[in-house]
């Protein structure tokens, strides 16, 4: 016999990560490692085995010019008494042409010149070794960088891409598992007529559930696949919000929330598509009060204007942003927190649906701390005011 279902059935086991994708992120860690130092220390080989090469030319070139000096001068020596001297002067001087005789002297020296345009000559290939191996270094460490944030980038796209298919399976099997189990119940007790109206709104409350999953499912393939704009409209921003609130309320409160509105004393002419900021509205509130624990979730609704921007904030007191996450969580698939330890339902397109559609209407949207409270999490969504007034 079926068990009533007084409570609703636990949830399937949370997924597990790949230890593969664990094993193969570490792997790739190690090989960059070992890369990056094999990188470093080539370089620095490469230009201290320069430094020594130079330092020894010069060693030998210096000894090399002193054994010339000697020769020279031990030469000149041995004829300068003669008639012939001044013809072993040039004759030497053809010979050795870095070296320069003293007349006062009367010897053979190492021209200054010449031995300093050599240093000044090894002084500059040093520096260009100084500067080509750190270069050197840099743009291939730079490449490697690249192609280590391009792999992270596809890798967590991967892993957002099975979190995403372990959470929508989730949120499709949950509820056809809870309605299978009220209608068997249904079908085979007596129902008093009260609990026949809580097992008609609790069976209404999963198909909203499925019907939520499901429109974000295809209204972020419809996304994808679309070329064009949405089609934009006229419209009062307050009204907007004031019907997509008045739609929502109940549901909200149902489940806990405490919802206040703040409208603008003036009008708020935008160019929407109505459906669309129905959407992004809808999901704004719909993490506000998902991502708030306890019995009772306050959340503010404000609508204002900057200058030529029209603003509309949703702040909640919930768990807030973790650093980092501001960006993030509007990338499609991305849930924040640890996937292991996730209560709360969602696939992880609602945020990326937001900010792809605020975008499509030329605006934007941020997310920040609640600067109201100590605690929670502000979502911004931000359309520029319509020159024309609305009528």
């Amino acid at each position: 016999m079926s068990r009533a279902p007084d409570d609703r059935p636990a949830p399937p086991a949370r997924p597990v990560l790949d230890r593969g994708w664990r094993r193969s992120q570490t792997a790739t860690r190690v090989a960059f490692g070992i890369i990056v130092v094999f990188v470093l220390a080539q370089a620095a080989w490469w230009v201290m085995f320069e430094f020594r090469s130079i330092d020894e030319r010069t060693r030998d070139t210096t000894a090399s010019w002193a054994r010339d000096v000697a020769t020279a001068n031990a030469w000149y020596g041995s004829a300068a008494a003669g008639p012939d001297a001044d013809a072993v002067v040039a004759e030497l001087q053809d010979r050795y042409p870095h070296l320069a005789f003293d007349a006062d002297a009367n010897r053979f020296e190492l021209d200054t010149a010449d031995r300093r345009a050599f240093l000044d000559e090894q002084s500059r290939r040093k520096r260009m070794l100084a500067f080509e191996g750190p270069t050197f270094a840099v743009v291939v460490l730079s490449m490697l960088m690249l192609i280590a944030t391009s792999l992270r980038a596809e890798r967590d796209l991967k892993q957002r891409q099975q979190n995403f298919l372990s959470a929508v399976t989730h949120e499709f099997k949950t509820p056809i598992s809870t309605l299978r189990l009220l209608v068997q119940t249904a079908r085979m007790r007596t129902l008093p007529a009260a609990k026949q109206q809580d097992y008609l709104a609790r069976m209404e409350s999963e198909l909203d559930r499925l019907e939520r999953t499901s429109d974000q499912v295809l209204a972020s393939a419809r996304l994808e696949a679309s070329r064009e704009p949405p089609t934009l409209e006229a419209h009062d921003l307050n009204r907007l919000v004031q019907a997509v609130v008045g739609r929502m309320r109940a549901g909200l409160e149902a489940r806990g929330a405490t919802l206040s509105v703040t409208y603008c004393a003036a009008p708020l002419p935008v160019s929407v598509d109505p459906s669309a900021f129905d959407m992004i509205l809808g999901n704004l509130l719909d993490n506000a009060v998902k991502y708030s624990p306890g019995l009772d979730k306050p959340v503010r609704l404000s609508l204002g204007q900057r200058g030529d921007l029209i603003e509309t904030h949703v702040d909640d007191e919930g768990v807030g942003l973790a650093p980092g996450d501001e960006e993030r969580i509007f990338d499609r698939f991305y849930r924040a927190g640890d996937e292991l330890r996730r209560e709360s339902p969602g696939v992880g397109l609602g945020l990326h649906l937001v900010r792809s559609t605020v975008e499509a209407m030329n605006g934007w949207v941020v997310a920040g701390p609640n600067p109201t409270a100590e605690r929670g999490a502000r979502f911004t969504v931000v359309l520029p005011r319509r020159v024309e007034a609305v009528a």
